[in-house]
């Protein structure tokens, strides 16, 4: 089975290597059902790390409308929650410590740059916050019911995509360091918001590719730690799907 994804962890790498390892378990010995990765596991999985992120990011924005400055656990939550994800894409046995590591403080830094937004542009937060939820209950609905086929073709079009956008950004970001160059998806241009319309379309497409790789690897019979290891791939795009919402509805606030 070919596992395609631009996630970090929901990739063909991890998962074809945790079948083997599931596959040479199997020869070994017995295993029972509650050892094996499944749907509904992963489901819980996903609503604990939830849960933990929004409460990491409760405290930062508390920091933030309480005349204390949030920036430091904010980028040392973004600087952790990184370090963990490449941790857990080179060792996912170790997901069910590093998945609720990620969420915590990655929690620290949502809730600290939420709060930024939100200060200089009041009401955008839950106005974010709806949207991504939205956008994960129709793709979930197109996907479960299959209106949205994830096939070999749909996968590399959104990997290529995914890529591209990420090699522009890093690019752009190099590029504004040494150089007075601004890039053109800053400020609220139509090109700029043009171009987090198209961003957010292509992390909204990278969902179905969540969902797909999650149930393959429940019906490949991965693992139990791969619910922590799909959780914390759905996790991620979900919060860059919030960051560019936020970043789009800024340059609409900025606008009017």
């Amino acid at each position: 089975m070919n596992f395609n994804s631009n996630n970090p962890f929901l990739n063909s790498k991890r998962f074809s290597s945790n079948a083997d390892s599931r596959t040479e378990v199997h020869q070994a010995q017995i295993i029972d059902y509650n050892q094996e990765m499944t749907v509904s596991g992963t489901i819980n999985k996903t609503a604990i790390l939830f849960l933990i992120l929004c409460g990491a990011a409760m405290v930062t924005w508390w920091m933030a409308f309480n005349e204390m400055n949030p920036m430091l656990p904010t980028i040392g939550g973004a600087i952790i929650g990184f370090i963990l994800v490449l941790v857990s894409s080179f060792k996912p046995q170790l997901s069910p410590y590093l998945a609720p590591g990620y969420a915590l403080f990655e929690g620290l830094f949502i809730g600290g740059i939420s709060a930024i937004f939100e200060l200089k542009f009041p009401g955008i937060v839950i106005n974010a916050v709806g949207a991504t939820l939205v956008t994960f209950l129709v793709c979930l609905g197109l996907y479960k019911f299959r209106i949205v086929k994830v096939t070999e073709q749909f996968k590399s079009v959104v990997v290529a995509a995914t890529l591209a956008i990420a090699t522009y950004y890093l690019i752009s970001w190099v590029v504004s360091l040494f150089t007075s160059w601004q890039p053109v998806h800053y400020g609220n241009s139509m090109m700029s918001i043009g171009i987090s319309v198209f961003v957010i379309i292509i992390a909204a497409l990278n969902l179905f590719l969540d969902f797909d790789l999650i149930e393959k690897g429940a019906r490949e019979r991965m693992p139990k730690f791969m619910e922590w290891y799909g959780a914390m791939g759905l996790m991620i795009t979900l919060v860059w799907l919030y960051i560019e919402f936020l970043r789009l509805l800024s340059k609409l606030s900025s606008k009017d």
